[in-house]
């Protein structure tokens, strides 16, 4: 008479069982790097290492549309007091 009892109640929790969820907790995003625009992917398309532009999540590209960089630096003289 138990084992009616106990294959009863094996077969609520094996039925319950399949409500459970096992899913994940969703975390928000990270935030954006300076610069960035969120929502697309940063595109380096000539491998320099800087980013030429970006691509939109319908998957067209972006150029970046700015001023040229400023030119580096001269470089450093010889001349001068020594110290």
């Amino acid at each position: 008479m138990h084992y009616k009892y106990l294959a009863l109640a094996a077969g609520g929790l094996l039925a319950l069982s399949a409500c459970a969820k096992n899913e994940a907790p969703v975390t928000a995003a990270p935030p954006v790097g300076p610069g960035a625009i969120a929502g697309t992917v940063a595109a380096d398309r000539d491998g320099d290492g800087y980013v030429d532009g970006y691509y939109t999540a319908d998957g067209i590209y972006h150029a970046v549309q700015g001023p040229p960089c400023p030119p580096p630096p001269p470089p450093p003289t010889r001349r001068g007091e020594r110290g």
